[in-house]
């Protein structure tokens, strides 16, 4: 996961990632803006902490990627 990564493509190569999204309260899943909305975007609009988003963003994505997901 990079910072010019979208939602989109994030869920797409993570899909562990969906869970986090929905938890935070983002509507990111099927919305037709999250191709071009960054993570950070995504905070911004939201009004959440990018810093919290992305930290469990990426534990997401580190379980998933060792197989703990």
């Amino acid at each position: 996961m990079h910072d010019d990564m979208t939602m989109d493509a994030m869920m797409r190569e993570w899909p562990a990632t969906i869970r986090v999204v929905l938890d935070h309260g983002l509507l990111c899943v099927g919305c037709p803006v999250a191709p071009f909305h960054t993570i950070a975007d995504a905070a911004r609009e939201h009004d959440l902490d990018r810093a919290s988003l992305a930290r469990d963003l990426k534990r997401a994505i580190a379980e998933e990627d060792t197989g703990n997901g």
